[in-house]
This record gives C-alpha cells, structure tokens and sequence, in this order.
C-alpha cells in the first residue's frame, strides 16, 4: 500500500512542479530570476515548490 501511495505522491509532485516551471517561465520576471527559481524548484521539488508558491513571481 505504501508504495501506491507514495507513487501517487510523487507524480502529484512531479505535475505541480512541472506546472510551477512553465508558470515560471511564462511570468513578467527577470531572467535571472525565473533562472533561479527554475533551478530551485528542480533540485528541491517539495521545499521549492513551497516557496515558489508562496514568494514566487506573480502574473
């Protein structure tokens, strides 16, 4: 049971980081900053993906 639930985990992560990266990418920010949020979102998905979503760059 374990294994499903986090697998499940993982690909919910996997798609809201995805989302988070082309949002990123998409915003009105500076290059070097949608660099470094890219970047943190890569190597620290969960962690990254929190802080993105709550300090992001904004629409």
């Amino acid at each position: 049971m374990s294994i499903e639930v986090s697998g499940l985990f993982g690909l919910v992560l996997l798609v809201l980081c995805v989302w988070a990266v082309v949002s990123t990418v998409q915003s009105r920010a500076g290059t070097l900053s949608k660099v470094l949020w890219i970047v943190l979102i890569l190597l620290l998905p969960l962690l990254g993906f929190l802080l993105w979503l709550l300090l992001g760059p904004k629409r």
